[in-house]
């Protein structure tokens, strides 16, 4: 068998837009659209004017799946993701180029394919089995499993259509994750759920890849990519940008969608500008300690967030808060300007302000931040009862290296922050207990 489960090569897909497909016409309908179109070769109007508009959906897509490997497909809506997954399941077909896959599949590109909510929760394991392409005999001998993992022993004899949305979710699932079929195509199905039935998904498609089956997964969830995918593929606008590890290719994806271009974002008019009648952003810095702006910082140096913004209101209270954001998403580290004892209080907090621009900066010291690039997110409030003024995010982002000066054991650290803490270790002595312990081989001797 080839090493090779799943080749694209130059697969491109075109659909025509706002026109619906066609009725076969009658012969008067048809002598009446013959003589309009000869009409407009005559006038102004050009047949080729009148013909639909067409998008194209995928644009000359090509990579190879070994066997066994778990890739994901990222982008924004519209990238193509859904797309490519229909023409490799044969939904549709490709406008040009071609998908070839070498052995069984199953694909769930939307939950509860193949089911009919007349039908038991019993009876739509047959059907959608069948479906898929399995025998009766292998749907029978994984049956118990299914309905365990999708935990709806009791109403398995109930139709479908009386279930909640989560058993609706759980049993789909878990009829494509234990049927035997060497590879699965699976769209956005990770992200349904409650959170325990994810942890059971993610723990399935972790059991799934130890037993060799090849899986090709869309998801908008990097955390769950990042887990799961050892490779994976970005595709923007229809064509494959980055094909890639998937740490690199979900750090591009996500500095895509920066407002921002990298440690400096200007909004020159205040109506432009994230905000509402009473604030509005101007600028957002990241500057180094010296007032140098940059994106790219070490580890143990000082990084500064500068942010000016319109007061447009005469005595409005303003208060300023920053988020940082790792690669995934995940906030790693909050702080606004409030007072604190043991640091110097923003003279400016909580208090009435004229009408003008202002500017408030954040100081993170050195050996805080851990190894990664941040994300930062800005955000106002006039008062701790007032709500939110705006949430700016992905607004800016930075970068923090390690050239080797905390780096002693050449070891990925985990975690958002890796603060630099002031340790000890004090030597308390010898217990008697364990110096007797010591002592008793010597006297043997």
């Amino acid at each position: 068998m080839s090493s090779v489960a799943i080749h694209v090569e130059g697969l491109s897909k075109q659909y025509r837009i706002g026109t619906l497909q066609q009725r076969r016409e009658n012969f008067r309908e048809m002598l009446t659209r013959k003589f309009r179109e000869s009409f407009r070769r005559f006038g102004k109007e050009s047949c080729e004017s009148a013909k639909p508009p067409r998008v194209w959906a995928l644009q000359d897509v090509s990579f190879k799946v070994k066997c066994r490997e778990i890739v994901g497909v990222i982008g924004r809506n519209g990238a193509g993701k859904s797309t490519l997954l229909k023409i490799l399941s044969r939904i549709t077909e490709p406008t040009r180029g071609r998908g070839v896959i070498r052995g069984r599949v199953s694909s769930l590109l939307e939950i509860g394919t193949g089911f009919h909510r007349d039908l038991t929760g019993r009876e739509n394991i047959y059907l959608s089995g069948t479906i898929l392409g399995m025998k009766r005999w292998e749907i029978q001998k994984k049956f118990d499993e299914i309905v365990s993992f999708a935990e709806v022993e009791k109403f398995i004899d109930t139709p479908v259509k009386f279930y909640s949305s989560g058993m609706y979710v759980r049993l789909a699932f878990a009829v494509v994750a234990h049927l035997d079929q060497e590879i699965l195509l699976l769209d956005e199905v990770l992200a349904l759920g409650d959170y325990d039935f994810q942890k059971k998904c993610l723990g399935k498609m972790d059991s799934v890849s130890k037993k060799g089956r090849t899986v090709l997964l869309i998801s908008h969830n990097m955390t769950i990519i990042s887990n799961l995918c050892n490779r994976s593929i970005l595709l923007e606008n229809g064509r494959l940008i980055m094909d890639g590890n998937t740490g690199d290719v979900v750090q591009k994806y996500l500095m895509s969608s920066l407002h921002g271009k990298g440690s400096q974002i200007v909004w020159e008019e205040p109506h432009a500008a994230p905000g509402n009648d009473r604030v509005r952003l101007h600028l957002v810095q990241i500057l180094s300690a010296n007032g140098e702006c940059r994106g790219d910082f070490d580890i143990n140096q000082e990084i500064v967030i500068r942010i000016v913004y319109w007061n447009l209101a005469e005595r409005g209270r303003i208060n300023i808060a920053i988020w940082l954001k790792d690669e995934l998403g995940n906030v790693v580290l909050s702080s606004g300007n409030l007072p604190s004892e043991n640091l110097v209080v923003d003279t400016w907090f909580d208090r009435s302000r004229p009408v003008g621009l202002f500017e408030t900066s954040c100081r993170i010291p050195g050996n805080l931040l851990n190894v990664k690039t941040y994300v930062v997110d800005v955000m106002s409030s006039g008062g701790f009862s007032s709500g939110l003024d705006f949430h700016a995010e992905n607004v800016t982002s930075f970068k923090v290296s390690d050239i080797g000066t905390r780096n002693v054991y050449n070891v990925y650290w985990p975690g958002g922050v890796r603060p630099k803490l002031a340790w000890s270790t004090t030597y308390l002595g010898l217990p008697n207990a364990l110096h007797q312990s010591f002592q008793a081989p010597l006297s043997q001797k």
